[in-house]
Order: structure tokens, then C-alpha cells, then sequence
């Protein structure tokens, strides 16, 4: 592969050559770059799906992709939803550890139980690998109907995975095993396209390293702030080049994720009404619906038309490797603006792909569409470059520009204080031991003999509760 001149020195140079990071495709080696091009299918709004051999002998199923979890799940029985499942008894080569697992999403959720198997990805890295794998048994609102992916890869970091951080993560295993770089990126191929379309959009998930051939320009890379989910810092949005003008920290309240599993732009609630009055304020369109922007209704404009020119560019500023400098990545409304429904001959319909969210900022599908994204685990870092394929009509619908100065922001827009689910965990289980504890003493007093206990007079001053526990003992 010829590498794009002025693309790579500003890798090389960033990079350095002691990491062995993969730049280009090694046609004799494990990884050949190439053969993961377009290696995915699929849509914003079903999701971007891998097809991976499970077993022996081999089960296609299609995976999907999700940078916003970690465990690696399949169906395990059959489900009305689901056109192919894992069928464990059919594999020589499948262990069960006999260990239950539950998994919840912020729609969805499943149980099942872990085993291990091998693995071979036909648009992946060469060879076959024993990976950890859970077999889906019960689901409510996972598996959606007419859905063409059979379970879900997860490939954010242990600290999600269930049921404890213990269990090794798909990506961990195929780096040690592999030995490849520690680093994948993900290109989705969904611009301007019906989010529920043919599922057949397409996209490449490339494991290893970069493939130069997927992105235009340069890659600007982010830290990431806490390896959980890909957590980054959002220093400031704005909307048609104005600046909303919030606390730097309302954007990444109570986190800020980069995650291919989530359909929508997600914003806090507080920048979320920022944005939509912004959009409101400076579209051309008067007197818009509230409910459009809510996500219970739809705009229906003539084929014929194309209402993207009537809303505004949206830019989010992402903190630089070097702290002090930022740069934005900016989608247009081909991107937010989401094509979803052909009603007659003459209407097309789309909905607003931006939504509120209670704990996150979540740069989902309906950003990622616009870029080439690369999840630098080695670096501790995530980089963007704009995707050839972020294209409407022709044009480009997306935009990196920068270095911007971070002299107009707060030092750290990031809480110092992080709730992470294994914190909680733990707290949830010292609160469930010492409720334990506290119930074994009652229980201990209401056991002992009357001779041993105190006998109240009425000159006793009680509150109610002991009123409570001495009528008990009478």
C-alpha cells in the first residue's frame, strides 16, 4: 500500500518508531489491512455488523460492533428476532464455565452464561483464536425486529466486562494471542443514507492498526481520560460557528464516551436544550415542531427538496494530546439530519439525530459516520481523520479543523470524583453486607430467651419503633 504523502510524517513523527504500530498493510504477515476494508454491513439505526466463524466446525454469525461495552455475546438459542444462533452442542470445541452473566445497556439487556470457543473472522487477522464468549439465553429489548446480527462484540476495556473485570476481553485475547498492536479503528459508511435501510451500507473494523486508504488528511488524536469506556474531554460545542457558552464541565457530565453501539448523538440534558435552541434559532425554518426535536415525530419535506441547507454546521471540541491546544470535529446536518422513512410517491421523512441523555455525552453512530476512528489503546488515546466516505451528493459532510487555543477553558472539564460501575459495585456490596449484618443482630434478639430480655414498665419512655419490637415480644 502507498501511504499518503503528508498523512504518515505526521504519524511517524507523533508515533515514533519503537511502538510498532502497523501504518500500512503487511500482505506475508498476520495483518493485512486490505482484507479488512469494507469487512462490515449494516446502518445508524440498527447498528454496524461483523461476520465471524464460531466453533467447530464453523457458525456464521454476524456480530455487532459496540465500543461501548466489553463482553462478546451471542445468541444461544433461538429467538423470534434473531435469524441464526450459536447452537453450543454443535461445537467440538466449546467449553461452558458455568458461569451466569447479565448484561445491561441503556436499551436492552440480556443473561446468559460464559463458555469459551475459537474464533476466525474471514475479513479479519489471519488464524483462529480461543476467546471468551457468552451464550445469550434470555434477552428483553436486545435482539429488535428485523435485525441482521446475531450478538454483539464488545471493545471498550475489562473494567466493563461482566460479571467482573476477571474475564478477558475479546480484543485482549486476540492481542496476546496475535500479538498485533494494541489498536483498532472503525469506519462507518452511513452518511446521507436511510438509517434503517438495506443494512448493506457497509464499513471496516481493522484490528491492529491504520489503514491509510480510509481516511483523508490528517488524525488528531484525544486522550483518554479513563480506560472504561473510551472516556475523552469535550471542551465546548458549537452550533453554525457560535459557542453555546456552558461550563465546560456540562459536557461531560457525567462522562463523555465515544461508542459505535449508540444510534444517536447523546447530550447532557442541560447542552442537549442548548443545542436544540441554537438549531432552532438559526435554521431557516420557522415554528418547528417541538416533538421533532424530541424524537416522537418526523419531517417530511418533497423528494424533490433537501432540507439539510436549512439547518446549522454542529462542532465539538475535543481536548488535544497536547493540553494546551484542542480541535473540532464538525458534522453537517446530512449527518443529523436522518433520512428514515418514504411515505407515498412524493415525501421523504427524516428524524432529528441528536437526543438528551441522563449521564453521558455520547459521540454515537450519528457523529462517527462522518469520521475514520482509530482507538489507540496502546497510546491511551482516540484519533479522528475525516472518512472518504462522508460523503452526500458529493460533498464532504464532515470537518477537522484545529490546533484552537484552550486558554478560553477550564484546565480539566472532567470530574476529579468517578462513579465507575466497579466503584459502585463494591460500594452496593459493603451496603448489602452490613444490611446483613445489622439483620443477623435483630434477628440474634428476637431469638433470646424472655428471662434474658428487659422488661418494660409503663413508666418506660419508648420511641415508636421499640413500641413496636416490645408489642412483638408480648
Amino acid at each position: 500500500v502507498v501511504l499518503r504523502p503528508g498523512s504518515v510524517s505526521r504519524q511517524q513523527e507523533s508515533l515514533g518508531a519503537a511502538d510498532g504500530l502497523a501504518l500500512a498493510s503487511d500482505p506475508a504477515g498476520t495483518l493485512n489491512f486490505l482484507a479488512m476494508v469494507e469487512n462490515l454491513q449494516g446502518d445508524s439505526g440498527r447498528g454496524y455488523y461483523l461476520e465471524m466463524l464460531i466453533g467447530t466446525p464453523p457458525q456464521a454469525l454476524n456480530i455487532l460492533v459496540d465500543t461501548g461495552s466489553s463482553n462478546f455475546a451471542v445468541a444461544g438459542v433461538p429467538d423470534p428476532d434473531v435469524t441464526s444462533y450459536f447452537n453450543t452442542e454443535l461445537s467440538s470445541t466449546y467449553k461452558s464455565q458455568g458461569i451466569d452473566v447479565t448484561v445491561k445497556y441503556s436499551q436492552g439487556s440480556w443473561t446468559g452464561v460464559l463458555g469459551t470457543d475459537v474464533i476466525t473472522i474471514p475479513k479479519g487477522i489471519d488464524g483462529s483464536y480461543t476467546v471468551n464468549i457468552a451464550t445469550i439465553l434470555e434477552s428483553e429489548n436486545f435482539f429488535l425486529q428485523g435485525v441482521k446480527w446475531h450478538g454483539i462484540l464488545g471493545l471498550a476495556y475489562n473494567a466493563l466486562a461482566k460479571p467482573s473485570s476477571s474475564v478477558e476481553t475479546f480484543f485482549d485475547s486476540i492481542v496476546r494471542q496475535a500479538k498485533i498492536p494494541n489498536i483498532f479503528s472503525l469506519q462507518m459508511c452511513g452518511a446521507g443514507l436511510p438509517v434503517s435501510g438495506s443494512g448493506t451500507n457497509g464499513g471496516s473494523l481493522v484490528l491492529g492498526g491504520i489503514e491509510p486508504t480510509l481516511y483523508k488528511g490528517d488524525i488528531w488524536y484525544t486522550p483518554i481520560k479513563e480506560e472504561w469506556y473510551y472516556q475523552v474531554e469535550v471542551l465546548k460545542l458549537e452550533v453554525g460557528g457560535q459557542n453555546l457558552e456552558l461550563d465546560c464541565r456540562e459536557y461531560n457530565a457525567d462522562k463523555a464516551i465515544v461508542d459505535s453501539g449508540t444510534t444517536l448523538l447523546r447530550l447532557p440534558q442541560k447542552v442537549f436544550s442548548a443545542v436544540v435552541q441554537a438549531i432552532a434559532r438559526t435554521s431557516l425554518i420557522q415554528e418547528f415542531s417541538s416533538d421533532f426535536w424530541t424524537g416522537s415525530q418526523l419531517a417530511c419535506w418533497d423528494k424533490t427538496e433537501r432540507p439539510w441547507s436549512f439547518f446549522p454546521k454542529l462542532s465539538i471540541y475535543l481536548r488535544d494530546e497536547n493540553s494546551s491546544r484542542s480541535f473540532r470535529i464538525s458534522i453537517l446536518p446530512q449527518l443529523y439530519i436522518q433520512p428514515i422513512l418514504v411515505i407515498g410517491e412524493n415525501l421523504q421523512c427524516y428524524r432529528f439525530g441528536i437526543s438528551s441523555s441522563t449521564n453521558a455525552l455520547v459521540i454515537g453512530a450519528t457523529v462517527m459516520e462522518g469520521f475514520y476512528v482509530i482507538f489507540d489503546r496502546a497510546q491511551r488515546r482516540v484519533g479522528f481523520a475525516v472518512s472518504p466516505c462522508a460523503e452526500v451528493d458529493g460533498s464532504p459532510v464532515s470537518e477537522i479543523e484545529g490546533p484552537f487555543t484552550t486558554a478560553d477553558v477550564a484546565s480539566n472539564c472532567v470530574s476529579s470524583i468517578s462513579f465507575h460501575e466497579p466503584v459502585l459495585w463494591i460500594a452496593s456490596y459493603a451496603l448489602m453486607s452490613l444490611c446483613g449484618l445489622i439483620l443477623l443482630v435483630l434477628i440474634i434478639l428476637l431469638l433470646i430467651p424472655p428471662r434474658c430480655q428487659h422488661r418494660y414498665t409503663d413508666n418506660d419512655v419508648v420511641n415508636d419503633e421499640s413500641s413496636l419490637v416490645r408489642h412483638r415480644w408480648k
